[in-house]
């Protein structure tokens, strides 16, 4: 799966609330591969603001040990 920045996520969830696009149109203007991202980041900002929408750290596990 391809990762977005924070940036780019956020620029498309603040054209979203301009209202001027939705889902489909906006997925297909940022060629993006279909609408299922931009509604899930759209969620996650209205649950979550733009906290929502950071990607989280994970740690990595010590393969040597």
């Amino acid at each position: 799966m391809a990762k977005y920045s924070f940036e780019f996520k956020l620029k498309i969830v603040n054209k979203y609330r301009k209202g001027s696009l939705g889902y489909t149109l906006l997925a297909k203007k940022y060629g993006l591969p279909s609408r299922t991202p931009v509604k899930k980041w759209i969620q996650m900002y209205q649950h979550f603001g733009e906290d929502g929408l950071k990607r989280k750290n994970r740690k990595k596990s010590n393969l040597f040990i």
